[in-house]
């Protein structure tokens, strides 16, 4: 599959990333044959829209999605028309994702939405309704609009991706989206279980298709033990963040342990970390194992991974020796 547009292996573009490195980022996944690049709206980092377009003005082939930017921290129609710039100026190619936005940052910013799953609801059906050149009124418990109609409705549909966790959110994500963005930490097991959450949405809606792109925390050494062993702090970082209530480690019957190993210490998480934690929760290890973990993620409903570099410094590297070692082997 080296090489071509419709590999199922994308690279994340960390937000850290300081933005004039974005693009050649960007052309250097599409350049070793990764199928989609996706960028991120982490606040207050780089922006979501701006770094889509930078990694779309840099490449020709590949999907760039933007996974994902908070329903609450711009209105629905603004949104619409960032959007519909993009998808007309690369037709085919954006990806944008839509969320709840994570509490702490909306909060910083004032945005709390009274019920998250209510903006997310008139947020997504609102743009849509822009997208395919509806004027819309509507006077929500969220978002309001006075006629308003997009200038410059792309050509074709735009599918519009949610990144949300809960079983709620993924039923309303299968029925008003095209896709889910899953979070890192999305291993097989949340992946069956969100999945059947998302199935339902789509049978109240009549959907046939629905996009799983799956964020992996990712490192590969040819020295599986080195990989594993990196992958370690920023899986203990992650953990710490979601906490012992969450439904990612949940799936695996991890919460009870997790909730044990933070109460512990904190401090030693990343040392603390079961083995089978980083089978299940990371893309990490050798080539081999690499292609085992990414096909077992696809087999389980992924229908793209999204690799997550957990160090900076030797992304690159790692991205090449994943490029030539384990994309020919994807089934």
């Amino acid at each position: 599959m080296s090489g071509t547009e419709t590999a199922p292996l994308g690279v994340f573009v960390a937000t850290a990333t300081p933005p004039e490195d974005i693009a050649g980022l960007a052309a250097s996944a599409e350049r070793l044959g990764y199928g989609e690049v996706w960028v991120a709206e982490d606040y207050f980092c780089y922006g979501g829209f701006t770094g889509a377009a930078l990694a779309l003005g840099a490449t020709t082939r590949v999907k760039v999605g933007l996974g994902v930017v908070a329903s609450v921290a711009r209105h629905p129609a603004v949104a619409a028309m960032e959007i519909a710039t993009l998808a007309r100026a690369y037709p085919g190619r954006f990806l944008p994702g839509i969320g709840h936005g994570v509490p702490a940052w909306t909060g910083q910013m004032g945005l709390t939405a009274r019920s998250p799953l209510t903006a997310l609801r008139e947020c997504v059906e609102s743009v849509r309704a822009l997208l395919s050149g509806e004027t819309v009124d509507l006077d929500g418990k969220q978002f309001t609009f006075r006629s308003v109609a997009a200038a410059h409705r792309p050509d074709a549909e735009v599918p519009i991706l949610t990144g949300v966790l809960g079983p709620k959110s993924l039923r309303l994500s299968g029925k008003i989206a095209q896709g889910t963005v899953m979070s890192v930490l999305a291993g097989t097991e949340y992946l069956a279980s969100a999945l059947g959450c998302i199935r339902e949405g789509m049978r109240e809606s009549g959907a046939a298709e629905h996009l799983v792109p799956t964020f992996a925390l990712f490192s590969v050494h040819r020295d599986s033990k080195r990989a594993r062993a990196a992958v370690r702090p920023a899986l203990a970082g992650y953990l710490a963040a979601v906490g012992p209530h969450n439904p990612l480690t949940g799936a695996f019957g991890y919460n009870e342990q997790l909730a044990e190993l933070l109460a512990r210490d904190a401090g030693r998480l990343a040392e603390a970390l079961p083995e089978e934690w980083i089978d299940t929760l990371a893309v990490a290890g050798d080539p081999d194992d690499i292609a085992e973990r990414v096909n077992s993620l696809r087999a389980a409903g992924a229908t793209s991974v999204v690799l997550s570099p957990v160090n900076a410094a030797s992304a690159r590297e790692e991205l090449e020796l994943t490029a030539s070692a384990v994309l020919p082997r994807l089934t």
